[in-house]
């Protein structure tokens, strides 16, 4: 008898479902309590803490729907700024093994959504959360030697393997070799130090780039480093994370040492697109700068830029949301699908957006 009833309250929950279309349950639930939405992920902001000066790191509490991440994966984040929904993507720092979310986000000077989550998020914020994505992850089983490479805030979703490898037990040797400024931009120092005594085989090392003391390394990154901090680097898998030049420096050691196989990143390959810039009509209208230009086929990011404005920007190639601008009017082209929209006031991003005629971006 008591089975019957988790089948009643779906098949009750369903029926409700169906007679609120075409709004849907979630609609009317998020006006109670945004948490209680039932197909949407949310978060709950239950804790603010600042490593430093220029970050914050957040403990969220997610909604239902979450089924949890595996670490080194990306979550989307979506807040409301000015009446515009803005979307991001951030790395989980906690264990895959924990059921909270963990994440660290650091202000850039122009970043809209990260200056909004460092000044404006507070505890009791409801945060809009996508499910996990990304293949910057562990292998299973586990490989007996592991590097973990990172550089500033790319440290969380190493560190998220560094926490779930420790839930683990791993018995392996295990190394984490993280660089920042110096000791007062140095993220996650006392947990780094409390893994390391929790852990037997890990050893952590701290390279400081520009303080001289402090540290365990000072510079930027070499293959003395490497040879110094980690002498059997050529024997383990390495996970690395990090700023462009502190990631291509890696990989050119890497590849110089025959190693390159050995060496996993987050690749975000720039997919193989074509521009139709010799047909192309229109112009293109960015409202709040007053800046308007003949379209010239491009993607609406590069078109901005040869224009001489400085949108934010990312990955420029459709993957991380920091591009995202309102179109209010106008017909683009998304050059990743090349699926077609003329919907007005709605979301696209620049980098992979050009323009299908006249378009007019609110930017």
């Amino acid at each position: 008898m008591t089975a019957l009833v988790p089948r009643r309250a779906r098949r009750l929950a369903s029926l409700a479902e169906a007679l609120l279309t075409p709004h849907g349950m979630d609609r009317y639930l998020e006006l109670v309590d945004p948490m209680l939405v039932r197909r949407e992920v949310r978060g709950l902001v239950t804790g603010v803490r600042r490593q430093t000066p220029d970050t914050v790191t957040l403990t969220i509490r997610p909604s239902r729907a979450w089924r949890g991440h595996v670490a080194g994966q990306y979550v989307r984040v979506t807040v409301e700024i000015d009446g515009v929904r803005r979307t991001r993507c951030y790395s989980p720092a906690g264990s895959e093994h924990d059921g909270t979310l963990e994440l660290t986000i650091k202000a850039d000077p122009r970043g809209l959504v990260s200056r909004h989550l460092n000044r404006t998020v507070t505890i009791g914020s409801v945060l809009g959360l996508s499910t996990p994505d990304g293949e910057f992850t562990l292998p299973s089983p586990r490989p007996r030697r592991i590097l973990l490479l990172s550089g500033g805030s790319g440290i969380t979703p190493v560190l998220s393997m560094l926490r779930t490898l420790a839930d683990e037990k791993h018995e392996g040797d295990l190394a984490f070799l993280h660089y920042s400024n110096g000791a007062e931009d140095a993220l996650y120092r006392t947990e780094l130090a409390d893994l390391a005594r929790r852990l037997p085989g890990l050893r952590v090392v701290h390279a400081f780039t520009h303080a001289k003391t402090g540290g365990d390394l000072h510079g930027f990154f070499s293959k003395e480093h490497l040879a110094e901090a980690v002498p059997w680097y050529r024997d383990a898998e390495t996970f690395l994370c990090g700023p462009k030049p502190l990631m291509d420096s890696v990989r050119e050691t890497f590849e110089a040492d025959g190693i390159g196989a050995h060496l996993h990143t987050e690749e975000f390959t720039p997919p193989a697109l074509t521009f139709d810039t010799e047909n192309a009509e229109g112009q293109v209208r960015f409202a709040r700068s007053g800046r308007e230009f003949a379209n010239s086929g491009k993607p609406l990011l590069e078109q901005a830029e040869e224009a001489g404005l400085s949108p934010e920007h990312g990955c420029r190639m459709g993957i991380c949301f920091s591009c995202t601008q309102i179109k209010t009017s106008g017909c683009v082209r998304n050059a990743k699908t090349g699926e077609t929209s003329s919907e007005e006031n709605e979301e696209i991003q620049l980098c992979i957006s050009v323009p299908v005629g006249d378009v007019e971006i609110n930017a």
